[in-house]
């Protein structure tokens, strides 16, 4: 059973680890050596922190083996100790983010997005105001380094401006704040890349699905998250009917 503890621990460590990231980047060094650095310390100070506070449950990390034991387990957290590790290597990018996500007996009950570089954490401990429904041109998210070609027909479709950046979380946060009115994307993922950003947004009443409208799925045997769609719920579907149109003609 979540407590408002589980909300504020998600938070707490995301920030934490957020912290310790921007010191180490603050080092400086060679962008590679300094992305390994950080996946592993912040990977390592998340698993010793749950091993401690929540010493009963299950954690599924990006940067360790996956334990199938989750697959029966209650609750498991699931975390992306560095996402958009490939931004985080490079100077002065801000769109790099922690995530904490706790998934109990079926679905997401608590999670946070720490975004350090931009001193912001979005979580279920205080869930962000829905944004309002935005005016056309709507604004949609796509990935920086690898923005599907449907996603690029959706814009199209709806007369919609491209929005690149770059880690999942800071994808969904940029439509949580409102400075982004949608998230589309179709290249695939893992849990841990959309786990807590998606727990947020519906935290925070936002429509999260598949990109055919279907139902987020967390602790599974296959780890792998096809397609996303963030927006708001008077948004979606329109964007979903544009999706569908887009992926018929392609």
């Amino acid at each position: 059973m979540t407590t408002v503890d589980d909300h504020v621990l998600a938070r707490d460590l995301a920030e934490a680890a957020g912290k310790l990231l921007l010191g180490l980047r603050a080092e400086g060094g060679e962008p590679d050596a300094l992305r390994t650095a950080g996946d592993r310390l912040s990977h390592e100070f998340l698993i010793a922190e749950l091993a401690v506070r929540r010493p009963g449950d299950h954690v599924l990390s990006e940067e360790a083996a996956d334990n199938r034991a989750r697959l029966a387990a209650d609750r498991v957290w699931i975390v992306d100790p560095l996402d958009g590790t490939r931004e985080f290597g490079e100077e002065g990018r801000t769109d790099w983010a922690v995530h904490v996500a706790l998934w109990e007996r079926g679905r997401l009950t608590a999670g946070a997005v720490a975004l350090p570089a931009q001193g912001e954490t979005l979580s279920t401990a205080n869930p962000p105001p829905l944004p309002p429904v935005a005016d056309d041109p709507l604004r949609v998210v796509v990935s920086r380094s690898r923005p599907p070609a449907f996603a690029t027909a959706v814009t199209a479709i709806i007369g919609a401006h491209t929005v690149p950046l770059g880690s999942a979380g800071a994808k969904i946060a940029a439509v949580i704040s409102g400075e982004a009115d949608a998230y589309v994307h179709g290249g695939g993922f893992y849990e841990w890349d959309t786990a807590a950003p998606a727990a947020v947004a519906m935290a925070a009443g936002l429509h999260a699905s598949r990109v055919d409208g279907s139902e987020l799925l967390y602790n599974q045997a296959d780890l792998l998250v096809p397609d996303i769609l963030v927006c708001h719920p008077a948004l979606a579907e329109r964007l979903l009917e544009a999706i569908e149109e887009a992926l018929h003609a392609s």
